[in-house]
């Protein structure tokens, strides 16, 4: 079996996880999978950031395993789950990198979802109080 290439995040391929200040919820089919207010923000080289969402923050009795599995060099290997309430759309919606490497260990116990395999993905940034 071929060994699995591990690199580090760079400037040529740069990771930056942040904590992100909004209420994030994510909901498919009229049902909130997941609401917090402890979203990370990970961005990695050109893409759009991601939202990684804390496990105890998502309802995971509407997650349901499946055997679908990627690898990625800089994060480690990742399982994924279905969203069987949004039927064949929410097919591997959701994944997790459950032992990631060390340069983005934050998202450990952590998922993130497609925002197309889901209904939304809503951020809702804390207002200010006046007075």
């Amino acid at each position: 079996m071929k060994e699995k290439q591990i690199k580090n995040p760079g400037s040529d391929h740069p990771i930056s996880i942040q904590h992100n200040r909004a209420r994030v919820v994510v909901s498919v089919a009229g049902r909130v999978i997941a609401d917090t207010r402890n979203a990370l923000a990970l961005r990695e080289a050109d893409y759009p950031a991601v939202q990684y969402i804390p496990r105890e923050d998502v309802d995971l009795t509407q997650l349901e395993r499946t055997d679908h599995a990627t690898y990625c060099p800089y994060k480690g290997d990742c399982n994924y789950y279905s969203v069987p309430a949004g039927g064949k759309k929410s097919v591997n919606a959701v994944w997790t990198y459950e032992d990631p490497y060390p340069a983005v260990a934050q998202i450990k116990g952590h998922v993130a979802f497609y925002p197309d395999r889901v209904d939304e993905i809503a951020e809702q940034l804390p207002t200010l109080k006046s007075g």
